[in-house]
């Protein structure tokens, strides 16, 4: 059963390959030979990291191992797109593929957005518990574990061993990563 509509559809590829796929199809798109394929997308989030002392955006897959596709799925579309290099599987499989619902698909496109306007105001979650390494400060270089996480202040207080005793340290979420 071919699907005529224009919806998005998913790709599982090969974690890491992600990039590979999408150039791929785009050179397929611009070459005429897929002209039921409206475009590729990659989800990619925003991350700020803190590398001797200097602020760094990273952009990270949102969802790793997939690539998102706009497409008619007419005729051999679907079994072009299967058999792309580094491409594992359509989600549905070939003989049914199911695109996503226009929900996912706002949720998806909507976070993309709003991440790549946010970039200054990415942050990274911690959780309590984690082991964590202080960058800044006058404790940079001690290992701690975080005992609290403040999202609205963007602040962690994590127990560090200092003589032998465990100490509280208010941190900025710049000045610690994790181990």
């Amino acid at each position: 059963m071919a699907n005529t509509e224009l919806n998005w559809y998913v790709l599982r590829a090969i974690t890491g390959k992600e990039g590979k796929v999408k150039e791929y199809i785009d050179a397929e798109i611009k070459n005429n030979t897929l002209p039921y394929v409206q475009q590729v997308l990659i989800p990619m989030e925003k991350v700020l990291q803190t590398r001797n002392g200097k602020r760094i955006v990273k952009e990270r897959n949102l969802m790793s191992g997939y690539v998102l596709v706009q497409a008619q799925m007419i005729g051999e579309v679907p079994m072009i797109l299967r058999n792309t290099p580094n491409v594992v599987g359509i989600l549905g499989g070939i003989e049914n593929p199911v695109p996503l619902r226009q929900s996912e698909v706002n949720r998806i496109l909507g976070k993309v957005d709003e991440l790549a306007d946010d970039g200054d105001q990415m942050m990274i979650p911690f959780v309590v518990g984690e082991a964590v390494k202080v960058t800044e400060g006058p404790f940079s270089g001690f290992s701690g574990v975080v005992d609290e996480v403040n999202n609205e202040k963007k602040k962690l207080t994590v127990m560090v061993k200092v003589f032998g005793r465990n100490t509280p340290l208010v941190l900025g979420f710049m000045q610690v990563e994790r181990e």
